[in-house]
């Protein structure tokens, strides 16, 4: 009896333990930043200041890695083509790798250009800011990461720049017509994302598993795929992730990547082709097929969001270090090693740490994820960043990527409905008939290829007229016909979150710089 009750005591205190766990490893890192910190610039002037504002940028960092890096490889996860485990490792290393290698020596001081520095002529009041924009940013991403909502770090900082910039100089220091285009960029990147990855999954679906040999429509076009995925991470991460150690302009990336494509394409095709033929006929198999090529894009986008996103956590404070050493505000500042380096443990400590909720958020609970779905939500994540880019709009690789999860979930909805129609179709052609004579056209029905379907519908209207339904009976069928494979409370929750990233992060920024101002002057 006594050993039944310790187990249930350590079972009930399991989950504390746990807890307690990721808390103590994170304040290790907070402390070990702030004795780092402390120590090595001693006898620098503003060293408090600047050990305060290391230990904010290592919490932001944290944050970053917890909610941002799920959009990455939570699709991977979903699908069944990584484990929890394995998508975290990968992550890490790639994010810290991108982070170290490609997130570039100089950093925009006032991020996006919402605010204009000229206007704050005091460099205790940047500082001030700064430090109350990488908070409040912080925090938010912390209550967001909580709540289980992904939302876009680069939303959170800018938001908390405009508020704590606001609050130090006034509405006329902000720059609307910017905040214009980046409020646009909440509608834009999810619907572009969403629509992008709906009609590359329509298009496997089509050339593919509509096909009634599937395995010898794949062995051609699973190739063909792949080279367009080559192409586009190739691109993606020649503008992106490696921009700020090679710029190259859009036409010589798009050629390097186009040539990258056709050497993947020529090396895959017969690789393809020898698995595909040990494999059954069977839509399974084909999404076996793209399992490796998820992998290495879950892998290439957490390198491109490390170099990019790296930013967001150590941006601030390299302004805050730049404006401490030279004692004067400017609008490109040096990133140390150190402040790369903080900012590239702390994305990966917080993913492993605190990233499990949101890529289980992001890869099982919005909609059902396999790894053809999942591939797609890939290629839009690129190819929207590459189309965005050169028109000139602010997206977000978050929004971005949740937009894709929707596109592919409401593109299942659409279809599922539209063959529930063509089934009850069938049936109401058929009411006359023997059971056994309509059981044999649904077997060849359900195994026809789509133009096939079509034709068979075509053939039964010809042969008998439709039923006369009432405007009123058809709209009742429909709401019989409609397969919500999308989560709509998550679609709220999200969305909600989404639209009030800028807001809350700049009031508390606001806030936050009252009281910084208030503590710091004499």
């Amino acid at each position: 009896m006594e050993l039944q009750s310790i187990n249930e005591l350590e079972k009930a205190t399991g989950k504390g333990r746990k807890e307690l766990f990721r808390i103590g490893t994170a304040l290790l890192f907070i402390i070990g930043i702030m004795l780092f910190t402390s120590v090595r610039g001693m006898d620098t002037p503003g060293n408090i200041v600047l050990t305060i504002a290391a230990v904010i940028g290592g919490y932001m960092a944290m944050n970053i890695g917890a909610n941002d890096v799920a959009n990455n490889v939570g699709p991977a996860v979903g699908s069944k083509a990584l484990t929890l485990t394995g998508a975290i490792i990968i992550a890490a290393i790639f994010e810290a790798a991108g982070a170290l290698i490609a997130g570039g020596d100089v950093v925009t001081t006032i991020k996006k250009g919402i605010i204009d520095p000229a206007l704050i002529a005091n460099p205790d009041i940047f500082i001030w800011l700064m430090l109350a924009a990488l908070l409040a940013g912080a925090i938010w991403l912390n209550i967001a990461t909580a709540m289980g909502a992904p939302v876009s770090t680069t939303h959170s900082i800018v938001g908390g720049v405009l508020g704590a910039g606001i609050a130090a100089g006034g509405f006329e220091i902000a720059n609307w017509g910017r905040m214009g285009a980046i409020s646009a960029s909440w509608i834009i990147s999810p619907i572009l994302g969403g629509l992008i990855a709906a009609g590359f999954l329509y298009l496997i679906k089509r050339t593919i598993t509509y096909q009634t040999d599937m395995t010898t429509a794949a062995k051609r076009m699973v190739p063909v795929f792949i080279a367009i995925m080559a192409w586009a991470f190739g691109t993606y991460l020649m503008l992106k992730g490696l921009k700020k150690v090679w710029k190259v302009d859009f036409g010589t990336a798009a050629l390097i990547g186009l040539a990258f494509s056709v050497f993947i394409y020529v090396v895959v095709k017969p690789m393809l082709a020898k698995i595909a033929d040990q494999l059954p006929n069977e839509k399974q198999s084909v999404n076996q097929l793209f399992t490796i090529p998820l992998i290495f894009a879950a892998a290439l986008l957490s390198f491109a969001h490390g170099a990019n996103d790296v930013a967001n956590a150590v941006g601030p404070l390299a302004a805050i270090n730049d404006a401490i050493l030279n004692d004067g505000i400017t609008n490109k500042a040096s990133i140390p090693v150190w402040v790369m380096t903080v900012g590239a443990i702390g994305i990966a400590l917080g993913l492993a740490l605190y990233g499990p909720k949101l890529i289980r958020t992001v890869g099982t609970e919005i909609t059902e994820l396999d790894k053809m779905r999942a591939f797609c939500i890939a290629m839009a994540a690129s190819i929207t960043v590459i189309i965005a880019t050169q028109l000139g709009l602010p997206v977000s690789s978050t929004h971005i990527a949740v937009g894709g999860i929707f596109g592919v979930g409401f593109l299942r909805e659409f279809l599922k409905t539209s063959y529930a129609k063509m089934i009850d179709e069938v049936k109401l052609h058929h009411e006359d008939d023997h059971p056994e004579v309509f059981e044999a056209f649904l077997i060849e029905f359900k195994k026809a290829s789509l133009n096939k379907k079509s034709q068979m519908l075509e053939d039964l209207k010809q042969k008998k007229a439709e039923s006369n339904l009432t405007k009123k009976e058809r709209k009742s069928l429909r709401k019989v016909y409609r397969h919500e494979l999308v989560k709509r409370s998550a679609l709220l929750k999200i969305a909600a979150a989404w639209i009030i990233t800028v807001p809350v992060s700049g009031i508390m920024a606001a806030l936050l710089y009252f009281m910084i101002r208030g503590i710091m002057l004499p």
